[in-house]
């Protein structure tokens, strides 16, 4: 248990002095947290987690064993990572010239509500919109829309999906859907879907 009683961590786990850590967040094994790290409330990390200087994590974000938060990404609330999916930094890394400042590092935003699935790649200076999903085993190249749907390598949309997580199959630009919650969505665009209520 960490000495802060706001937050829970596993004996196993490191936690820098100076992170910040919301209340009710879990942190397991082997798992890492550096000293410059935001992370909000509620959140649960999983097992060899590692939270790099300078991240900034919302509430209620999941993420799964085995996933690397470097500099430069940040997730909005409700965030999905799964299981050993990659987030990267550096466009064009080298060894031997090593590009390993803040400077070199390209922005990464994942917003609210997107879901990123296993072994997944997130190549950096990328957006995923709200509710975005990732097909496990997926590479992301560009930029995925609102309640998108993608999948394969490179990434491309294959469909839509509702915030509660229903596929929503429209009829063409225009058309209309009801996901089961209530939930209402229009596709306004070839490349983009908007909620209505």
């Amino acid at each position: 248990m960490s000495s802060d009683s706001a937050f829970f961590a596993h004996e196993t786990a490191i936690v820098d002095a100076g992170a910040k850590i919301g209340e009710g967040t879990k942190i397991w094994h082997w798992s890492h947290v550096s000293a410059s790290a935001e992370i909000g409330a509620k959140c649960v990390f999983g097992q060899n987690v590692f939270v790099a200087n300078g991240v900034k994590i919302g509430n209620f974000c999941k993420v799964q064993n085995n996933v690397s938060l470097y500099e430069g990404v940040e997730l909005e609330d409700y965030v999905f990572c799964g299981p050993s999916m990659v987030f990267t930094n550096v466009l064009t890394p080298r060894c031997e010239y090593p590009r390993n400042t803040s400077s070199d590092y390209h922005k990464t935003l994942i917003k609210r509500g997107a879901s990123i699935g296993a072994n997944a790649t997130i190549v950096c200076g990328i957006t995923l919109h709200e509710c975005a999903f990732v097909a496990a085993g997926a590479v992301v190249t560009k930029d995925v829309p609102s309640y998108a749907m993608v999948a394969g390598v490179p990434a491309r949309i294959i469909g839509w999906m509702s915030a509660y997580g229903d596929r929503l199959d429209f009829d063409g630009v225009g058309s209309e859907v009801e996901d089961s919650v209530g939930g209402k969505y229009k596709l306004v665009a070839e490349d983009r879907v908007e909620r209505l209520a």
